[in-house]
């Protein structure tokens, strides 16, 4: 199964496939990133100034460079993903990657920890005084023109989300949140952020190049404050992000003015961001 949408440089959109809700995955962090920065331009968070009590600033958190650990590593979680167990309540799952413990120096590495971005939503909530859920809204979605998408919290939450090959997952293993939405609403909103309708875009384009990354898909791969893009001439290369989880992957990008959003559940052997590229190509 499959669902995707695009949306062209004159407006028009076609989609295909599933039409309903599907789990955004770790375009997740775009959101939040939008949301984090429209806090910033209204003085309610400062981009670059170090955190209270910690050594690592908002930006070095949208960026990756905050020197935090990753989750992903940890054999017992994904022993209990796959076992359909509760979710770890959040300190057990800090303590279990001693989360305290910087593993570099904020600025001078790059890692991709979920724990960052988790961060990132508790400032959300801290700054803007709303549940993360009503937060994304008025500071995202709302601004977006989108009515669909949705902080989920509960495996409640998914009965009308097509999960893919993994109908009992529960969203709270996803420690940054997990917003689900249509493949359309997923475009919808990449192209509000590169109109200019949400968080500044160039802001967002503020990157670091990751040569250490480069594969045959992604030759020139950079990441910014909630975008993975190209380090050189980012605006002419496909930019937006990619996300993963049992079952299925997700992957929105634009280039050239089109925009796509491809949700692929595993069974049908397709890589969303693959699928995503070749749409822009």
């Amino acid at each position: 199964m499959e669902a995707r949408a695009l949306i062209n440089p004159d407006g028009t959109e076609t989609t295909s496939g599933h039409p309903g809700p599907v789990p955004w995955w770790s375009y997740t962090k775009t959101v939040l990133a939008i949301a984090a920065l429209r806090l910033v331009e209204d003085g309610r968070l400062n981009l670059h100034e170090p955190l209270p009590g910690r050594p690592y600033s908002l930006v070095q958190l949208l960026r990756h460079e905050a020197g935090l650990p990753d989750y992903g590593g940890i054999k017992r979680y994904h022993e209990d993903v796959a076992a359909g167990r509760p979710p770890w309540p959040a300190e057990r799952l800090l303590a279990a990657v001693d989360a305290d413990r910087l593993r570099y120096p904020p600025g001078e590495g790059w890692a991709y920890p979920n724990i960052g971005y988790r961060q990132v939503g508790e400032l959300v909530v801290a700054a803007s005084g709303l549940p993360l859920g009503e937060a994304l809204e008025q500071l995202v979605f709302a601004p977006a023109g989108v009515s669909g998408p949705r902080l989920v919290l509960t495996h409640e939450d998914l009965a009308s989300v097509e999960m893919g090959g993994a109908p009992d997952y529960h969203p709270g293993w996803v420690y940054h949140g997990l917003v689900v939405g249509t493949a359309l609403d997923a475009a919808r909103l990449l192209r509000a952020l590169t109109e200019g309708r949400l968080a500044r875009f160039e802001t967002m384009l503020e990157r670091r190049a990751l040569p250490e990354y480069r594969s045959e898909r992604d030759r020139d791969p950079a990441y910014g404050l909630g975008l993975m893009l190209w380090a050189e001439d980012p605006l002419d290369h496909p930019l937006g992000h990619t996300g993963g989880g049992p079952g299925s992957s997700f992957a929105c990008y634009t280039q050239g003015g089109r925009v796509v959003a491809v949700w692929a559940d595993e069974a049908s052997g397709l890589d969303a961001t693959t699928e995503a590229f070749g749409a822009l190509s």
